[in-house]
């Protein structure tokens, strides 16, 4: 638990297609965290309250957090969500993005389109492991970044996440249910959910490793391959060519980021 003695601690908030994800920092070290569902709809108000009663569950005084970093994925969220920070916080939040200069080069067509959750996880790995590496984020979709020796991000590929796969057969099929996604005993399913389970977690594990194989033929045998996200443990575990799991990349990238920009007043 926090107390109020404790000060200098920062709030990031990754918001994802799925989820929200509050972290509190003290220096590198995260004290707290929180999900909720991503509401499009949400209101700033109900936002507020959340944070505030998180902080109260965990014994943090809003009145220490000394800054506030956002990344998001969901621009229909983005307005209450600052407004949030700001009527109930009274902190007006960083907002990452690519016209955001905090140290990572952005070496694509069009930079508008990078993903801000990308760009984050892609400095946080470089200033963690080193370049160049290959980012596996297993959220609702699954992406694939690439980052050089040089820290630049070059982009990726993006398909469909495990869990849109597998509501997928459930909606478009009569006889399919819908299942949790869970490594089977074996990998011939005796069951229609056996079969399920392992047609879809071993062709993600297939298809991973093919698509990290054809980045290290670009970006050199020596890349690092970096897994975040929520079902990362479990394809890596299986998986031949990841190297690292970390599943709080984004949220120590934002704290990392947080702290260059203050440093350089951005």
């Amino acid at each position: 638990m926090l107390t109020e003695r404790m000060n200098i601690l920062i709030l990031v908030i990754d918001v994802g297609n799925t989820n929200m994800v509050f972290g509190v920092y003290e220096n590198d070290e995260l004290k707290a965290s929180w999900r909720k569902a991503t509401l499009k709809n949400i209101t700033s108000d109900e936002i507020g309250l959340f944070i505030l009663s998180m902080f109260q569950l965990e014994n943090i005084s809003h009145h220490n957090i000394s800054g506030v970093i956002i990344s998001s994925v969901v621009p229909p969220i983005m307005y209450s969500l600052e407004h949030a920070i700001r009527k109930y916080l009274d902190h007006d939040p960083i907002i990452v993005d690519s016209r955001l200069d905090f140290g990572i080069k952005i070496k694509v067509d069009n930079p508008k389109e990078v993903g801000a959750d990308r760009l984050v996880n892609a400095y946080a790995a470089y200033n963690l492991y080193g370049g160049p590496l290959i980012i596996v984020d297993f959220g609702t979709a699954t992406t694939f970044c690439g980052v050089s020796g040089n820290c630049e991000y070059l982009g990726g590929a993006i398909c469909p996440g495990v869990k849109i796969s597998l509501e997928a057969l459930y909606q478009n099929t009569a006889k399919l249910p819908r299942i949790e996604i869970a490594k089977p005993k074996k990998m011939i399913g005796s069951n229609t959910v056996e079969s399920m389970q392992s047609g879809v977690l071993f062709s993600y594990v297939g298809g991973v490793d093919y698509i990290v194989n054809g980045f290290k033929k670009e970006l050199g045998e020596n890349a690092k391959t970096i897994a975040t996200g929520g079902l990362a443990r479990m394809i890596a575990k299986e998986s031949k060519t990841i190297d690292i799991t970390n599943s709080r990349l984004t949220l120590d990238g934002l704290n990392m980021i947080y702290k260059n920009c203050i440093k350089y007043n951005l």
